[in-house]
């Protein structure tokens, strides 16, 4: 795979880091997670194919520990908010005088500077801050937020792994480390980008209203909306010839819309029109019809039934996990180096301790000694 060889060592910590730690596994990436001591369960659900080891990082010993992975390792990830690191003894400072090769990762909401960086907060306020909330969601209601998937996991963890990756690439021009400050709250906007580059076109933002755009729930044409059985479609047709075949499908023609595709003033009409014929049928009957029309008109699927879809089947996008339920595959698909085809069990606290100390040349007595004063646990 891509990134065997490279060693990782992941600080336990909330769902963008880990995202980061999992991308970064799933493409072959040997990754130690550092979980804490005198706790037996986790809520990490993206520890995909890595090693646990529990540390006590209060300890001075524990200290050491991480820093002796650190320095036979390629990569540090850290999910704390600024300067915990640095109090615990394991800054960039100390680990990359250590390891000047070590790529130093630092994923927190506000970045590692600014009057915000030690302000607590979640997905939803490092998207407020961003600017990117305040244009996700319906007109005349309040902004949504999409689940924690913009700052958290797009902006944040994926963001995260892709700043490593390039990190890791300079460093076989240059031979050296460096540190990659990942803010949630840039990393959202860097992911909008389009929403800021865009406002000068008057055919995406013809009002600059949230919920009354193109993109937005305001065009009839791209929304979605609920069957017959209490499902669900989704409608994309933007272009003109696209827009013909939706109409077409629905049973409707140009003569019976309130008005043009592009009069911003009916859409609203237009809106209550498609509801009410989507309301006819049922979802079922909705494929069927439209079929592989160029309507852009979809199923909304459950995340079981995109799983099941036969499409995804063909390609094997997804992949059953040892409960026998269904998982991503990883993105994107390499033609030579593709990431993993099964899904690799997930840790338990302290799984690995031994295996790992052993692996960094700890010979058994120093294993007892650090186990025996509580500096690490093993499961």
């Amino acid at each position: 795979m891509a990134l065997t060889g490279i060693r990782v060592v992941e600080i336990a910590g909330l769902a963008p880091a880990p995202m980061a730690g999992m991308i970064l596994s799933d493409f072959g990436a040997n990754v130690i997670r550092i979980d804490r001591t005198k706790q037996t369960e986790t809520v990490d659900r993206l520890a995909r194919g890595k090693r646990s080891i529990a540390v006590d990082l209060k300890s001075k010993e524990g200290a050491n520990v991480v820093k002796r992975l650190s320095s036979n390792s390629d990569v540090l990830i850290e999910p704390y908010r600024p300067g915990v690191m640095e109090r615990l003894g394991l800054g960039p400072d100390i680990l990359m005088k250590d390891n000047p090769a070590l790529v130093y990762a630092r994923l927190s909401g506000f970045g590692q500077s600014g009057p915000y960086k030690g302000v607590a907060g979640h997905d939803i306020n490092y998207l407020a801050t961003s600017g990117v909330l305040s244009t996700l969601g319906k007109y005349k209601e309040n902004p949504i937020a999409p689940i924690n998937l913009v700052a958290d996991f797009a902006g944040g963890g994926t963001l995260c792994s892709l700043g490593v990756l390039m990190a890791l690439f300079n460093r076989t021009k240059t031979g050296k480390g460096q540190i990659v400050d990942v803010s949630m709250t840039e990393g959202a906007a860097y992911v909008a980008s389009w929403l800021w580059r865009s406002q000068n076109l008057q055919l995406c933002w013809p009002t600059k209203i949230r919920g009354r755009n193109l993109l937005d729930t305001g065009a009839p044409f791209y929304n979605t909306y609920e069957t017959q059985d209490g499902k669900y479609m989704a409608v994309g047709a933007i272009e003109p010839q696209f827009y013909a075949l939706l109409l077409k499908g629905l049973g409707l023609t140009e003569e019976n819309m309130p008005g043009p595709q592009i009069d911003i003033r009916k859409w609203p009409e237009m809106q209550k029109l498609f509801s009410d014929v989507f309301a006819k049928k049922t979802q079922a009957e909705w494929i069927e019809l439209f079929g592989d029309s160029d309507a852009c008109v979809s199923p909304i699927l459950t995340l079981e039934g995109a799983a099941t879809d036969v499409h995804n089947e063909a390609r094997g996008s997804f992949m059953r996990n040892e409960n026998g339920s269904y998982e991503p595959r990883p993105a994107p698909l390499l033609s030579e180096t593709p990431g993993i085809t099964e899904v690799k069990s997930d840790p338990n606290i302290g799984e690995h301790t031994e295996e790992v100390l052993q692996e960094f040349g700890y010979s058994k007595d120093e294993i007892d000694h650090l186990i025996k004063n509580d500096i690490v646990e093993k499961l």
